[in-house]
């Protein structure tokens, strides 16, 4: 499959639940879902399309919301990358750990750096950050208090 067949299919099979779909390049594939439709569009993905490898879960502050970005590789090729954001005053959205076995370390990761909730996850535990550190300073949020930081550090 090319780029422009992966796109076509998704926008295709779920009219209404993508919210924009584009190739800025050669390669490279962004698609940006409604958040109830994540789990059924990476399912689609991995089961249906046969795009298993989950390169990484990026997050980025919007101020308002958060933005998880699902980056897949089909055949070493092309990177998928699956955008869904999320309202800050509601910082949890369903895991995809039984879809996608290797987002279990994303996923923790996320939540350590940005505080999103993956619900369902087996073990939220901290996996970056030490075990003393504050339960609501996420260092990678646009309002982590540069003061909260440097007390730690000490």
């Amino acid at each position: 499959m090319e780029e422009e067949d992966i796109l076509e299919r998704l926008k295709e099979t779920f009219k209404g639940k993508i919210r924009e779909g584009n190739i800025p390049r050669k390669r490279r594939i962004f698609l940006h879902v409604n958040e109830e439709a994540l789990r059924e569009v990476l399912d689609y993905i991995t089961n249906e399309m046969g795009i298993k490898h989950l390169s990484t879960i990026t997050g980025v502050d919007l101020e308002e919301q958060i933005e998880l970005i699902y980056h897949l590789a089909y055949e070493g090729r092309i990177e998928l990358s699956v955008k869904v954001r999320i309202p800050k005053e509601r910082l949890s959205i369903p895991t995809i750990t039984d879809l996608i076995p290797g987002a279990v370390l994303y996923e923790r990761e996320v939540h350590d750096l940005f505080g999103v909730e993956f619900v369902g996850h087996p073990d939220l535990s901290p996996l970056i950050l030490p075990e003393k550190w504050p339960r609501e300073v996420y260092p990678l949020r646009k309002n982590a208090k540069l003061e909260n930081l440097r007390k730690l550090a000490r």
